[in-house]
């Protein structure tokens, strides 16, 4: 049996940049272990497979469609980047004509759409509630060492614990901070942190003048030690920071 695979760089208009995926088309079913040891071989964040739900349906014509991702370690339930490359290679490789794509996915249904030249795509927004320093204090120090931490979150949903530092740094200080996301998994001793954001308010003036938060994104729970960009991360930072800037709308 031969499948199609694509690489698609998500959240850029340039190659090589943003953040990649793996996209499969399957036809037919794919042996449930074939999907690992495809998304293993690939080596990306994320591979996605992209499955008919009716022996009839189209890649062309249908609209709606079965979706799962992996990573190079395991199934995970919610990726934004990997969605916004299926629905790429469903616009633009296999030029489908419905202008709103339906994913049917662990996370429930996902919508993607056209809107002039990007696609758009809708996901969950998952709350966050305050988090005890002492039960995560390993974590925290191995992720930021000494760095002062302005607040901590976590969120149940997606297991995803979110570290927000002093508003006193600059985003420079974050973008350089060197982090070894190997070191996390014997820090953690809890059992529920599946992932670890760290993210920054932003500034309202100077060069960076428009952004209202940055972040940056380790899973390496999932074998993936950093993420370039990450949707399921936006969930749940644009939760957290629509409550604490008043916003509804942001540039992060």
């Amino acid at each position: 049996m031969q499948i199609p695979i694509f690489t698609v760089d998500a959240f850029t208009n340039r190659p090589f940049c943003g953040n990649p995926a793996a996209v499969c088309l399957l036809e037919n079913d794919l042996d449930e272990g074939l999907h690992q040891k495809i998304a293993t071989e690939m080596n990306l964040s994320e591979t996605a497979f992209i499955r008919k739900l009716h022996p009839a349906d189209d890649f062309t014509k249908s609209s709606c469609f079965g979706l799962r991702w992996f990573t190079p370690a395991n199934e995970v339930p919610l990726c934004g980047h990997a969605t916004l490359a299926s629905a790429a290679v469903l616009f633009h490789i296999q030029k489908n004509t419905n202008s709103v794509l339906t994913f049917v996915t662990l996370s429930g249904e996902l919508k993607t759409r056209r809107e002039k030249d990007h696609i758009v795509l809708d996901l969950p927004l998952y709350s966050t509630y305050p988090q005890a320093l002492e039960e995560v204090g390993g974590l925290i120090k191995a992720a930021v060492g000494d760095m002062i931490v302005q607040d901590l979150r976590y969120s149940p949903d997606t297991k995803k614990l979110l570290v927000r530092l002093s508003d006193t740094y600059e985003r420079s200080v974050l973008e350089k901070l060197q982090v070894n996301a190997q070191q996390f998994l014997s820090a953690e001793k809890t059992g529920k942190v599946k992932g670890l954001i760290l993210t920054l308010k932003g500034n309202s003036s100077g060069k960076d003048k428009g952004h209202d938060f940055y972040s940056r994104y380790f899973a390496p729970w999932y074998g993936v030690l950093e993420d370039p960009v990450t949707g399921s991360a936006h969930a749940v930072l644009s939760s957290y920071w629509s409550e604490q800037l008043g916003k509804t709308e942001m540039l992060g």
